[in-house]
């Protein structure tokens, strides 16, 4: 993983984040009322049926004798949770940046044509939990010129993260936005998406490799998070929830080091978010595998994730990006899949 490059990628006259992918040289729902900004008085929720969610949290625990998976001592999600009922398969990237990820790179036709073909071969290989598609989008991206506030990040303009929106209603998917902090903090930047973070079907991802937190140009060292950072967006999500009578939120913290994500162990839980810890690096299957290992399986928090590049995965054959049939053997089983 210590071997892999740094890269800045160019867009238009910006030099735009999100796929330095350095170590990353190892990236149905219910939408009843999903665009409702009623601020109704919260009611009391109620937790999921017990029985059932531990049955499944058994059956993504894979057999593991450690200890480690299920994750034990969470209280139970409020009712309306996704996970883990369903698996969510996501396409990522930014709509300026055809290097960034498929969003970018296809028109949403063809974009919908190939996610459709992806959440079959999950379905295929384990029919027991249904899939749902995701638009992962990243809505504040880390860059190499310092912008006008010297954060070295930009804020994608509402009508760029409204026609992710649009994309996703044509397939019936939820969204992430995502978050590369740069040189900005997250607590300026997760309330500029209240707007769309009170939609129910539009949830959080944060990205640890470009928070730098030393003052470092992102894209030149990779950054990091603390349990502190993760609990602030669980606890601001979690307040989001409960004041507009939200079905639980979802939180990605995205992984591929030891260093991205400190203090696990004092990461909090809320019965009104869900996180996953996403295995976000890239290159050939044996190095894959020991990343989610080393730092996913590990340090387990609730849920986990991993992710596919469709070219970064290939460029050094035989090497091949690894298939449903190889993920699904994983301890624990990643309940949530993105595609770059």
């Amino acid at each position: 993983m210590r071997n892999y490059l740094l890269s800045i990628i160019m867009a238009s006259a910006i030099v735009v984040g999100g796929c330095t992918q350095s170590g990353k040289s190892t990236p149905a729902a219910d939408h009843t009322d999903k665009n409702s900004l009623s601020e109704a008085a919260p009611k009391k929720q109620e937790p999921v049926d017990s029985i059932a969610y531990n049955k499944k949290l058994a059956v993504l625990a894979n057999g593991d004798t450690t200890g480690r998976w299920p994750v034990k001592h969470l209280a139970y999600p409020m009712k309306g949770a996704i996970l883990p009922y369903k698996r969510i398969i996501a396409y990522y990237g930014n709509l300026y940046s055809k290097r960034m990820g498929v969003l970018g790179e296809y028109a949403p036709d063809t974009l919908w044509e190939m996610l459709r073909k992806e959440m079959k071969a999950w379905e295929a290989v384990d029919p027991s939990t249904p899939v749902i598609p995701a638009i992962h989008y990243i809505a504040v991206v880390a860059q190499g010129n310092p912008g006008k506030d010297g954060k070295y990040r930009m804020r994608m303009p509402a009508h760029q993260i409204d026609s992710a929106l649009t994309i996703a209603k044509m397939g019936n998917a939820i969204v992430f936005l995502d978050i590369q902090v740069a040189l900005s903090k997250l607590k300026d930047e997760v309330p500029l998406l209240e707007k769309y973070l009170k939609m129910s079907h539009v949830h959080l991802a944060i990205d640890p490799e470009f928070s730098m937190k030393d003052g470092s140009l992102p894209g030149k060292k990779i950054g990091t998070f603390d349990a502190e950072d993760v609990n602030y967006c669980s606890e601001y999500l979690a307040d989001l929830v409960k004041q507009y009578n939200l079905p639980p939120k979802i939180l990605i913290v995205h992984r591929f080091t030891q260093g991205m994500v400190t203090n696990y162990k004092q990461i909090k839980h809320h019965q009104e978010v869900q996180m996953v810890v996403n295995m976000d690096g890239w290159g050939a299957p044996y190095l894959k595998y020991d990343t989610y290992r080393q730092y996913i399986f590990r340090e387990p928090v609730q849920f986990t994730g991993f992710k596919l590049f469709y070219k970064n995965d290939i460029k050094n054959p035989p090497h091949h990006m690894l298939t449903p049939p190889e993920l699904i053997n994983l301890k624990p089983k990643p309940i949530y899949i993105q595609y770059q």
